[in-house]
């Protein structure tokens, strides 16, 4: 599967797609727990406390 994966002409148009996607979602859960990381940080110091 993967040797024919890699094997096609567009190969790298391909690798660079999947590339470009991975980027986005790295930038999109970076920005998301920027600006959430307070809260889910509250949330499983709570969890904790109840738990423990």
């Amino acid at each position: 599967m993967l040797r024919s994966f890699f094997t096609r002409e567009e190969e790298g148009q391909g690798l660079v797609e999947y590339a470009l996607i991975l980027v986005l979602i790295a930038i999109v859960v970076i920005g998301v727990l920027t600006l959430l990381g307070g809260r889910v940080s509250e949330v499983f110091s709570s969890i904790n406390s109840t738990m423990g």
